[in-house]
């Protein structure tokens, strides 16, 4: 077996760079399922224990795909700084649902120049936190998507919006805190409005229900950013869904960032685990 990562740039939103890589073991001879990973907030492809985890995926044959969304304030020359707090208050769900929508286009296209080592009938897609309501949406409306996982994902996106927001309003911005950098990062009115002007679209409760393809749900029992509640929801509100809950796992399921070994946290191994037998 012989895994190999490559590094690759194509255009989301707003025609932005968006770094991408793909791990795949480049020994297997025949056309391997994909599966596409969509990070949180304030989060990116190559976070904490990401790169570990799509190589964990490659060797158990699929094609992993991770990227950041266009706006997620990351650049191509500095891929895990917050380098474009401009890019990152510019962002909004809009945006990150045309991300993965382009990236799953490029999945199918003639310019992805491993298609002849892609499945492209099985299409999976994962999404941690955020991103798993990215996921949740996409796959309500995306027959290309076979199959879905969120991990430790939100049930509500349109809920999940600063409280004032007259004075969001007023200011243009509102400033959240960092809690690993303790950079400042804006999230500027056009978020909220963008989110209005689109709340149906967005509005995973009732979206969520014209889910069908085989969907599971991952959530750590101890999850203090996002309640394991939310799961229970999530799993009432989709028809074909699953849930499983690993005990006393929280929101990154043993991962921080940097992370500076070589092998998974014992929760993570569980996550994925989970993740390839439902897969």
């Amino acid at each position: 077996m012989v895994l190999t990562k490559k590094e690759l740039v194509i255009r989301g939103s707003n025609t932005r760079e968006m770094g991408m890589d793909i791990v795949l073991n480049s020994k297997e001879l025949t056309k391997q399922p994909v599966v596409i990973f969509c990070h949180g907030y304030k989060g990116f492809k190559d976070w904490g224990c990401w790169n570990l985890v799509a190589e964990e995926f490659a060797s158990q044959g699929f094609n992993f795909v991770k990227f950041n969304f266009s706006h997620n304030g990351v650049t191509i020359n500095k891929p895990t700084d917050f380098d474009d707090l401009e890019a990152f208050g510019n962002n909004n769900y809009s945006k990150e649902l045309f991300d993965l929508n382009a990236v799953i286009d490029w999945v199918v296209s003639d310019e992805n120049e491993f298609k002849d080592l892609f499945d492209t009938s099985n299409i999976y897609v994962i999404g941690h936190s955020r991103g798993g309501g990215i996921v949740s949406l996409a796959s309500a409306k995306d027959p290309r998507i076979k199959k879905a996982i969120t991990w430790a994902s939100v049930y509500n996106l349109t809920e999940r919006l600063p409280g004032d927001t007259e004075e969001w309003k007023q200011d243009g911005v509102v400033y959240q805190t960092n809690g690993r950098t303790k950079q400042e990062m804006p999230l500027y009115f056009q978020f909220y409005e963008n989110t209005q002007m689109n709340i149906a679209e967005l509005n995973i409760e009732k979206i969520g229900k014209k889910i069908t393809n085989p969907f599971c749900i991952i959530h750590g029992s101890v999850d203090t950013v996002v309640p394991v509640e939310e799961a229970e929801k999530l799993n009432d509100l989709i028809p074909n869904s699953q849930i499983i809950i690993i005990e006393n796992a929280g929101h990154t399921f043993g991962s921080n960032h940097p992370f500076q070994f070589n092998e998974l946290p014992s929760d993570l191994v569980k996550l994925v685990g989970e993740s390839i037998l439902f897969l």
